[in-house]
């Protein structure tokens, strides 16, 4: 009898610890996750906080600079019980009283909540300027048993704190050795690092004499004859480099000069612990007599700190996985100056770059503050533009839906009312640049001053346009031959997009009277430029007011922003269909966009894996490893090879391909709505605050059959291709009730787990 009870008890004790939810991991503080790391000129150490405080070591820090940060952690535990239903969130002045589990900064006591996104330090708990902190956090799950507490997280407030400012990190270095290396001939060596990034170069030789010189020839492209190009196309990088070297074994530090282009007043300066770089792949030594062996030829790569494992995609079509790969590369190697710029030539903030940049860096790491301090940046530098200066608002938005954070919005929220150029507007609503209301005050409203020799802001469409940057006057540029007018449609487009961004962001913050402007303001806008730019006789989308020309641009940003009524649809997508890629890579983000909104799935996958000139295969098929500024050199002259503006696939693979997007901020609610056409396989796995989302479908003629791992608080709403009004919905093996709505299976309320839905 004694038995039996013990084995009762012991049942009870194994099932008790099988549900005990696991302590909270990945802790952020203001939403970085590497507080508690110490790096030394861009390298990181095994230094703790501690340690670096009490020797006086001087590295680089991600510093927290608000007075109240908040904290975010993710839950451990997956499945129907792995809800949070309440926290207890301690902060400490010391890792003595924090692993003591003695809150003497802030104990919250238990509090009855699922946020786990941007939890404030309390007003009133202010924290002091160069101390380190500690916090850690444990959770109730739905059956109120509770975990243990999340190992402490160190951080370290800066000199000055204010309110709220956005922390970052220190651009970072790691170290990388060439793929492969060959003898061009007896005294020429080329190493391959495989993949083009923004680096410097180190080489170790042993030489017999003294004052003898090593030839380096720096480059991101290579002749066909096996030697870096010397006279690459556009601003490609190529530098050569005597090095004067010295008798014996020694390590060189080759030094690039700064370009005089993008180290200008406007460019973004390099810090002085990492030095200059330069974007290059391969390295070719022309080796002097006296050196007869080359001992080690070494990069240091220079980039925001990236999770390379983080996010994952594949399919059963080789192109998109090469695609996928080089937006996902260059996303990671642009970010080397802890801003958005705008490749090499320049290294410029712009509107448009950061946009698409943004985007598809949420797409392959789950890293937000670099998106917030560009904005910040951008929102004080502004550029030319007209539809740029409206995308500050579209930047500030999606920042708020993936981050969970409101704190850049608010406090940049006058700033973002004068980016939205309300001052331009006639009575109906529609802005027009033209027409003699840019004033002295209304350029400071939205801080501009010249740009390239420009007083005022000027419309754009896409870039570039006909007859500059070497292109001539009988090439058509990147615009589909758009007539500007007065009145643009293009930019009414993005000025009805932003007041829809700007009510949402409003009623966030609280501002329902402003909330309802923007609402009114939006419906109005619609209504006027459904009544100036839709052309009835062809139910298409006029390039402007006064003209009857309608490009590609005006159709396609008109439906990527729901402007389109919907019986000219049909006609609008046919004559898309009809312009190919008659954009720029930039314009590509709104016309998938586009095409992905109005289920035109097999067009959008056709143009994403097109092996035409204008394509991303064309950017692998001349030996670009970044996506680059144009579609070839000759539709761009003066191109570089580093443009994160061209990685549009990134996020559209994600957003739109497996239909992932988050519904309500930081991914509480998640859509999931694949739109695969003709593409049988396909798995994707997509970092978030919450935890990594993972989706898989298998598609045949037959049956669809998708597979998806939602992290603890977070529910789903799933879509499921309707290929017939007969076809049945299963989940987990089990027939189910779904909605129908249009081309879709409709599932709601899709808890945290693991799921296999089949339509057949």
């Amino acid at each position: 009898m004694r038995y039996c009870f013990f084995w009762v008890l012991l049942s009870i004790s194994l099932v008790a610890s099988a549900q005990l939810p696991k302590p909270p991991a990945s802790l952020r503080t203001d939403l970085l996750l590497h507080t508690d790391k110490v790096w030394s000129n861009g390298f990181l150490t095994n230094l703790t906080l501690e340690a670096a405080d009490s020797s006086g070591f001087s590295g680089q820090l991600a510093l927290i600079r608000s007075t109240r940060p908040s904290f975010s952690w993710a839950l451990s535990n997956t499945g129907g019980t792995s809800r949070q239903t309440a926290y207890r969130l301690i902060v400490s002045s010391s890792r003595k009283h924090s692993q003591a589990d003695q809150g003497d900064v802030w104990d919250s006591g238990k509090v009855m909540s699922s946020q786990s996104v941007g939890v404030l330090l309390p007003t009133g708990r202010q924290l002091d300027t160069n101390r380190i902190y500690f916090w850690r956090v444990n959770v109730w799950n739905d059956k109120n048993v509770e975990s243990g507490f999340s190992q402490p997280k160190a951080f370290r407030t800066a000199p000055q704190l204010a309110t709220y400012e956005t922390p970052f990190y220190p651009v970072v270095k790691t170290e990388e050795v060439p793929v492969s290396q060959r003898a061009v001939d007896e005294k020429r060596v080329i190493y391959d690092f495989g993949k083009d990034a923004f680096a410097q170069v180190f080489v170790t030789v042993n030489c017999s004499t003294e004052q003898d010189t090593l030839i380096l020839h720096v480059g991101e492209a290579i002749t066909a004859d096996g030697h870096v190009n010397p006279k690459p196309t556009g601003v490609l990088r190529y530098r050569r480099i005597p090095v004067l070297l010295q008798q014996g074994r020694h390590r060189y530090a080759i030094q690039f000069k700064p370009d005089k282009r993008n180290t200008g007043p406007k460019a973004i300066r390099m810090p002085d612990y990492i030095g200059e770089v330069l974007p290059f792949r391969y390295v070719e030594l022309e080796l002097p007599a006296s050196i007869s062996h080359v001992e080690q030829v070494v990069r240091q790569v220079v980039a925001y700190p990236f999770a390379e494992t983080a996010s994952a995609f594949t399919s059963s079509d080789t192109l998109l996985n090469q695609i996928w790969d080089l937006c996902k590369h260059t996303i990671k190697a642009t970010t080397f100056s802890g801003f958005y710029v705008d490749g090499d030539r320049e290294r410029i903030p712009y509107e448009a770059d950061a946009l698409i940049n943004q985007l598809s860096h949420y797409a392959t790491d789950a890293e937000y503050t670099i998106a917030k301090r560009s904005l910040n940046y951008l929102i004080y530098h502004a550029t030319w533009p007209t539809e740029w200066s409206l995308q500050n608002v579209l930047i500030a938005w999606y920042d708020y839906l993936n981050s969970g954070d409101s704190r850049t919005a608010e406090a940049l929220y006058p700033e973002l009312k004068a980016k939205l150029l309300l001052s331009l507007a006639r009575p109906d609503g529609l802005i027009s640049t033209r027409t003699g209301l840019q004033t002295a005050a209304f350029k400071q409203s939205i801080h501009y001053d010249t740009f390239d020799g420009r007083p005022i802001i000027q419309d754009i469409v896409d870039w570039p346009q006909q007859g500059i940057l070497g292109l001539g006057k009988k090439e058509v540029g990147e615009t589909d031959g758009f007539v500007f007018r007065d009145y643009n449609a293009v930019v009414n487009a993005f000025h009805y997009q932003a007041l829809t961004c700007m009510a949402q962001l409003a009623n966030q913050l609280g501002k329902t009277d402003e909330a309802a402007f923007f609402t009114n303001r939006a419906i109005q806008v619609r209504k006027a430029y459904q009544a100036t730019f839709v052309d009835t006789r062809m139910g298409l989308i006029r390039d402007g007011e006064g003209t009857d020309h309608a490009s590609l641009h005006a159709n396609m940003m008109a439906l990527a922003f729901g402007l389109v009524p919907a019986k000219y649809q049909p006609s609008v997508l046919t004559h898309i269909r009809s312009r190919g890629m008659a954009c720029s890579v930039y314009g590509s983000q709104f016309l998938l966009d586009a095409l992905y909104n109005a289920n035109e799935s097999a067009y959008a996958l056709s143009l994403l894996t097109s092996t035409d000139e204008r394509s991303w295969y064309n950017m692998l098929r001349t030996g670009s490893t970044m996506t680059t500024e144009a579609w070839d050199t000759r539709y761009k002259p003066n191109q570089d090879w580093n443009h994160a503006w061209g990685a549009a696939p990134a996020n559209i693979i994600v957003r739109k391909l497996m239909g992932v997007e988050a519904l309500t901020p930081a991914f509480e609610t998640v859509q999931i709505k694949p739109q695969p056409d003709t593409l049988r396989q396909a798995s994707l796995k997509l970092p978030t605050l919450r935890g990594p989302i993972h989706v898989s479908f298998d598609n045949t003629p037959t049956s669809f059959r998708l597979r998806a791992t939602l992290p603890a608080n977070m529910t789903g709403v799933v879509y499921l291709p309707r290929r017939s009004a007969k076809s049945q919905v299963q989940q987990n093996g089990k027939r189910i009730r779904a909605v129908a709505e249009g081309n879709f299976w409709k599932i709601t309320a899709v808890s945290a787990g693991s799921y296999e839905w089949e339509v057949r």
